[in-house]
């Protein structure tokens, strides 16, 4: 299933779409009790190797897959093998099984592993005890565990929760704090960040400094800041991009604050399985403009073979602006 997110969800101001917000809010509370509930009957087990959880409380949209990649190449740097560890959203397989990007597809074991895959061994479980036993049985020394922060089936080391630290346009990255589906939350503020260890804001590259604001939000948390920035530059020359991500507004305006010379942009609801006809439409809209096609790196592990060759893949990546402190939170140094 596919989400198509609301961008309302993520303005403060009551005012926008305050009927659907009305007339949701008892499902929210529904969700919420469930989801306190499964946290707190949970008896958390130890895999025997330190849990390194990255998680959000929000519906997808806040750069976590990125922030694992880094988590994660940060751990090799510093001499520990570390193995990915994640659900598998999109993909049929239930696992444990280890990705291998020569045998495997979005279609079987969603997009965001094959992400992980390409820097580190990654496992998909539905399962996360005996997908985090396959791993430490094949080796891991330590496990990253990607979107875990609500799932209490393993026993975590460092709970990591990615905020997004965009805040114009009124934009905040919990909108006005309401629970799923009348916000973005996928739990209470106050009760997400009492299970965290650290907060990491992944701020855009072309904003200057967190809100001060957002940054109280936090309280006594450490807080790190990190930057998605391009793995390298846009393709040069006329564009056509889309995403199907949780926020596919961002991936335009990162493209423009990049230098793209952009004609047009797609947006298409989260974890979109690309149809023939969506990509023959925008490979005609590309020739209509003489431009290139281009996308995510997430985006482009989902789409069919045979359009891999005639769309290119933009990767960005995190970064720590304060890499030693964030390397000494890791290593458990204080």
């Amino acid at each position: 299933m596919s989400l198509s997110t609301p961008k309302w969800w993520y303005l403060r101001d009551r005012k926008h779409a305050a009927m659907t917000r009305m007339l949701l809010k008892p499902l929210s509370w529904i969700w919420a009790g469930v989801t306190a509930n499964r946290i707190a009957r949970a008896t958390p087990v130890d895999p025997g190797v330190p849990v390194i959880s990255v998680g959000n409380l929000t519906v997808g949209g806040s750069g976590k897959t990125p922030v694992a990649r880094e988590v994660l190449r940060l751990l090799r740097l510093s001499g520990v093998e570390a193995h990915a560890l994640s659900r598998g959203y999109g993909g049929k397989l239930e696992g444990p099984i280890r990705v291998d990007l020569n045998l495997h597809t979005a279609a079987e074991v969603g997009d965001e592993p094959l992400m992980l895959a390409l820097d580190s061994p990654a496992w998909i479980a539905r399962d996360r005890v005996a997908g985090a036993k396959s791993a430490a049985a094949a080796g891991a020394k330590a496990l990253v565990l990607d979107d875990g922060h609500q799932n209490p089936a393993l026993k975590k080391t460092l709970s990591l929760i990615v905020v997004d630290g965009e805040t114009r346009d009124d934009e905040w990255p919990f909108g006005d704090g309401s629970v799923f589906p009348s916000g973005p939350m996928r739990e209470p503020l106050k009760a997400g960040l009492a299970r965290g260890d650290a907060v990491i804001v992944l701020m855009p590259s072309d904003l200057a400094e967190p809100d001060p604001e957002l940054l109280e939000t936090f309280g006594a948390l450490p807080v790190f800041i990190a930057r998605l920035q391009p793995a390298g530059p846009p393709p040069s020359g006329p564009l056509v991009g889309f995403a199907g991500i949780a926020k596919p507004w961002k991936v335009e305006r990162s493209l423009t604050a990049a230098g793209a010379d952009l004609a047009e942009f797609a947006p298409f609801p989260d974890h979109a399985a690309f149809k023939t006809e969506d990509l023959r439409f925008l490979a005609d809209r590309a020739e209509q403009f003489g431009a290139t096609l281009v996308t995510t790196e997430k985006d482009w592990s989902r789409l069919p073979p045979e359009w891999r060759t005639r769309v290119t893949s933009w990767p960005v990546k995190a970064a720590f602006e304060d890499e030693a402190g964030f390397l000494r939170l890791l290593r458990g140094e204080g």
